[in-house]
């Protein structure tokens, strides 16, 4: 690894399991899927705040407010972090409530919410991934999924790139910006080609158009080109459940990677948040949601 490249815990808090993170307005917010909580991180100062959303909370983001758009065991909610209140916007898996919760989640390059679900009982393809816009609507847009995970769009806004973890795959769809409708997939990368430990989890972009992917139970990141599927980097973390990374930082050049606690391993620093910096690369800003809630 470049020997200019430092990676270091920051914080205080401790995820049972830490995901989604994102940066906003010089803070970085995530949550803990298993916590029940959504954490905010002031990078500069260490100071920390902690809300107990009384579920398990799978994403997180921000809207043109003070609010945030959650999603978790109860669909897709909006929370005010300063009344506490939750208010319910979609719930389109109810009947599923034992067996499936809302995972990963972001916005497009348009403002809508993406986020979908996973089978927590591991049902191949019998989660979903959908879509909830502008107008305060929710449309199904992938059906036959089983964990729904990392997604993230390039800087012209042509292309999703999206993880369905059990696939072991990237696949890119062409994407509409003006309605948010995709179609004709072609696989990025297969994992399942390379002698990597771990699976494809959640995941951004950079400004040059390349993947960063988190490996859970992989103790890594990984950078890919977005165009030939070629890995280009490898960081190592010093515990293998690294679950999520996101560029923030005044210039968007450090990467922040959430991890969560192994159910066998006493790993040090484990379930912390770790911060790269010195990888000589930008990533995108967070786009909010700019929809009716």
């Amino acid at each position: 690894m470049d020997k200019n490249i430092s990676i270091l815990p920051i914080g205080t808090y401790l995820s049972k399991w830490g995901e989604g993170p994102i940066f906003w307005q010089g803070k970085l917010f995530y949550v803990d899927i298993e916590g029940h909580s959504l954490i905010q991180l002031n990078p500069d100062t260490g100071e920390e705040r902690v809300w107990k959303m009384g579920e398990r909370i799978g994403t997180v983001v921000p809207t043109m407010s003070d609010q945030f758009i959650c999603a978790g065991d109860s669909g897709i909610y909006s929370f005010d972090p300063k009344s506490g209140e939750k208010k319910n916007l979609a719930d389109p898996e109810s009947g599923k409530r034992q067996e499936n919760r809302f995972n990963d989640g972001k916005c497009d390059p348009r403002g809508r919410f993406w986020a979908g679900t996973i089978s927590t009982v591991k049902k191949t393809g019998d989660a979903n991934l959908y879509r909830l816009g502008l107008d305060g609507s929710l449309s199904l847009v992938l059906s036959s999924v089983t964990n729904s995970n990392g997604i993230c769009w390039n800087a012209d806004a042509t292309i999703m790139y999206y993880i369905d973890t059990p696939t072991k795959q990237i696949v890119a769809y062409r994407f509409n910006n003006d309605d948010g409708t995709i179609s004709q997939p072609s696989l990025v990368v297969d994992f399942n080609r390379w002698e990597l430990t771990g699976s494809p989890d959640g995941m951004t972009i950079d400004a040059e158009g390349m993947l960063w992917v988190a490996m859970c139970h992989g103790g890594a990141v990984i950078r890919i080109n977005s165009e030939t599927g070629e890995i280009l980097q490898k960081i190592n973390f010093p515990c293998l459940e690294t679950t999520a990374c996101w560029f923030g930082g005044q210039s968007l050049d450090r990467l922040f990677v959430t991890t969560g606690i192994h159910n066998s391993l006493n790993e040090l620093n484990a379930g912390r948040i770790f911060v790269v910096d010195g990888l000589r690369t930008n990533g995108l800003p967070t786009i909010p949601f700019k929809g009716r809630f």
